[in-house]
């Protein structure tokens, strides 16, 4: 396999075969954050579908300013916060679905993977994944992907400065609002 830069100078250059081998290099990074971003699999899949048909269509702008991985998650990134605030709007997606016995929260429905957890475990763990949940939801979408990257992709504060075009120094107050929210809505659990 060829080096990145070679690839994506060749990828610029029409080359088909080398653009694939990008999208086999970054694919599953760019499904999995999507996915932590929006939490729908198909929203993170049109995502996905859509971040790698503006970077086929805009490759010949890339000019090696920053790394192509800081480049493409910009890409996904605003793509996911243009969707989360489309949905803020809308409110599409309710965790509260409407059944013949009456509103379920869909987070219920999760099966519980821990083999030896004991009811009480279970409830307090529901609860908690419902209101980290909620207050995720209720983050901005600018503290919610901020939030997402850091803690869910493990990805360093420059990093996410970077491909939010803004400094880190930004980034880690975002970061730092979205903490300062999670906490306060959680204190009980803390």
């Amino acid at each position: 396999m060829r080096d990145e830069t070679a690839l994506i100078r060749a990828a610029q250059g029409g080359d088909a075969d080398a653009f694939e081998q990008l999208v086999y290099s970054y694919d599953q990074s760019v499904l999995r954050l999507a996915f932590n971003l929006i939490r729908s699999q198909e929203d993170a899949r049109d995502i996905y579908q859509e971040a790698f048909l503006r970077v086929h269509k805009n490759l010949h702008t890339f000019r090696f300013d920053c790394s192509f991985h800081t480049w493409l998650y910009r890409i996904v990134t605003n793509l996911c916060l243009d969707h989360l605030r489309r949905r803020k709007v809308r409110r599409e997606e309710d965790l509260v679905v409407q059944t013949e016995d009456g509103p379920k929260d869909r987070l219920d429905s999760v099966p519980e993977t821990s083999a030896d957890a004991n009811p009480q475990h279970r409830l307090l763990n529901g609860e908690l994944r419902r209101r980290m949940e909620q207050v995720i939801s209720e983050l901005t979408p600018r503290e919610r992907a901020v939030f997402q990257m850091r803690h869910y992709e493990g990805m360093r504060l420059r990093a996410i400065g970077e491909m939010l075009g803004t400094t880190e120094e930004a980034a880690k107050n975002c970061l730092f609002r979205a903490t300062q929210k999670m906490r306060t809505a959680l204190g009980e659990f803390t």
